[in-house]
C-alpha cells in the first residue's frame, strides 16, 4: 500500500494533464483520395472511409483548439468539424500539403487578433517567400490573416497551459517537426526517424505515423515500416494517416492489422 505522501507526489505528477480529444480533419496524402483523374478502384469507392483529405489533426482540450498543419483542404475541414475557434496551428513542414490553407486563417484571425503559428526557421521562410502579402511589413494586404510567428527548435515548449516536445523526423533529407503532447505524438511525412528522437516517443497512449502504401517509397513509410515503427515504440494504440490509395481499400488493409493498431479515417475522433 502507498503511504500517504507518496499518493500525494503521484497525484501531483497528473494533476496537469488534460484529456485531449484529437479530431483527424484529413488523412489522405498530397494528393488526397480520390486523386483527380484516377480511375483506381479505391478512387471510385463509395466508402465514406476511403475518402481522405490532406492530412492534418485538431488538438482540442478545456476551451482550446490548435491544429497541426492547415493544407488546402483546409477551410472544408472547419466546416465539416464546425470548429468555431482556432487558437494556434503547429506546422509540420512547408509542403503545400501542409501550409495551403494559411490564408483561409482570416475568420479565426477576427476572433483572436494575431493567430500564434509554431514552425521552425526554414518553415517560416518558406511562407513568407510563398505568402508575401501575409508576412510583409510595408506591403501587407488590409484583409490578409494577421499570424504570430512563434519560432521553435529541438527544445520543449507550451501552448497555454501544455507542454509540447518537438520531434525531429527525416522525410528524405527534408527534417519534419512532429510533435508530443502529453501521451500522444504526430508525426507525418516520416522516413526515418534518429535514436535520440526515438527516445522522445516512449511510454506512448497513442502513436500516429504515416503509412502512405505498401510498396516502398523513397520518403515516405510504407505500411510494413509503418508496422515495424510500432512495433520498437510500443505505444499502447497507433493510427496511421497519410494515406495514399495505393495502400488499398480502408476496410480490407484493417481487417489485416494488429489489434491495437489502425487505419484513421477522416472525421475520426479518439480521446487521450
Amino acid at each position: 500500500m502507498l503511504s500517504a505522501n507518496i499518493y500525494y507526489i503521484f497525484v501531483g505528477m497528473n494533476y496537469n494533464k488534460k484529456r485531449l480529444t484529437i479530431t483527424f480533419l484529413g488523412t489522405g496524402t498530397s494528393q488526397g483520395i480520390p486523386m483527380i483523374a484516377s480511375k483506381d478502384p479505391v478512387c471510385l469507392s463509395t466508402d465514406e472511409k476511403d475518402k481522405r483529405l490532406r492530412s492534418s489533426i485538431l488538438v482540442s482540450w478545456d476551451n482550446y483548439n490548435y491544429v497541426v498543419d492547415c493544407g488546402p483542404d483546409f477551410r472544408q475541414q472547419m466546416l465539416r468539424e464546425k470548429v468555431d475557434l482556432i487558437n494556434g496551428v503547429l506546422f509540420t513542414h512547408e509542403h503545400a500539403d501542409h501550409t495551403a490553407g494559411l490564408d483561409d486563417l482570416r475568420p479565426y484571425c477576427y476572433q483572436i487578433g494575431e493567430m500564434p503559428i509554431y514552425l521552425n526557421k526554414r518553415t517560416l521562410k518558406s511562407l513568407e517567400q510563398r505568402f508575401e502579402y501575409i508576412f510583409s511589413k510595408e506591403n501587407r494586404y488590409p484583409g490578409a490573416p494577421s499570424v504570430l510567428p512563434k519560432l521553435i527548435d529541438n527544445n520543449n515548449f507550451f501552448i497555454e497551459n501544455i507542454e509540447v516536445t518537438p520531434i525531429e523526423v527525416m522525410h528524405g533529407k527534408l527534417p519534419v517537426t512532429g510533435y508530443r503532447i502529453q501521451d500522444f505524438a504526430y508525426l507525418t511525412d516520416v522516413k526515418q526517424v534518429f535514436d535520440m528522437e526515438k527516445e522522445k516517443l516512449k511510454n506512448l497512449k497513442v502513436l500516429v505515423v504515416n503509412a502512405l502504401r505498401i510498396e516502398s517509397h523513397p520518403t515516405h513509410f510504407n505500411l510494413n515500416e509503418a508496422l515495424d515503427f510500432v512495433k520498437e515504440l510500443q505505444p499502447q494504440k497507433a493510427y496511421f494517416t497519410h494515406i495514399s490509395h495505393k495502400l488499398g481499400f480502408h476496410e480490407k488493409i484493417s481487417q489485416k492489422l494488429p489489434k491495437n493498431i489502425f487505419l484513421a479515417y477522416d472525421g475520426l475522433k479518439i480521446v487521450v
